[in-house]
């Protein structure tokens, strides 16, 4: 019987533990955070980070919480884009969509969320999220505003469709 790896995604500070599976931090994360609470979180940060001499009202520490849980998300959702080829996680097919039920994604994108990690993958790097990432925290925090506030928008946008998809999944299991 093959064990599963667990690989390290820097979740110790924020889950209790160093080693998850891929699959498993998505769990996790769900289990620590909101899927609608961090949206409105990741929005709120966002206005805060374009807008001059806008602070965001949370504290500090939640901020934090969610920017080192966040960064292990994309870590785990990016192992899953590169070794998920067999697993699929599919919506049954019987299902009739509304836009309501799909939120950010297509109805394609729906039925198989992989395919979401994957294509979130090929228009943002790990790098790119870390880098959007530690700006928008930056800068939410601060009195200052993000002058390149078009080059936090595209990971934003794809983050948002990664959290989607990773609480897809989740709810799949």
């Amino acid at each position: 019987m093959m064990k599963k790896k667990k690989t390290d995604f820097e979740s110790r500070f924020w889950s209790g533990t160093r080693k998850h599976s891929a699959i498993g931090l998505l769990e996790v994360f769900f289990q620590f955070n909101n899927l609608t609470e961090v949206k409105e979180m990741l929005s709120t940060m966002m206005h805060s980070s374009v807008q001059k001499n806008s602070r965001i009202t949370k504290n500090p520490a939640e901020v934090f919480h969610l920017y080192l849980s966040l960064r292990s998300l994309v870590r785990a959702s990016h192992l899953i884009s590169k070794k998920a080829k067999k697993k699929k996680f599919t919506a049954p097919s019987e299902i009739n969509f509304s836009k309501i039920m799909t939120g950010s994604l297509s109805e394609q994108e729906y039925r198989n969320p992989v395919q979401i990690f994957r294509s979130v993958f090929k228009i943002c790097s790990l790098q790119d999220f870390d880098g959007y990432l530690s700006a928008v925290v930056y800068f939410s925090l601060g009195n200052s505003r993000c002058e390149s506030g078009k080059k936090i928008i595209i990971p934003y946008l794809q983050l948002t469709k990664l959290l989607d998809a990773a609480w897809l999944i989740v709810e799949r299991l």
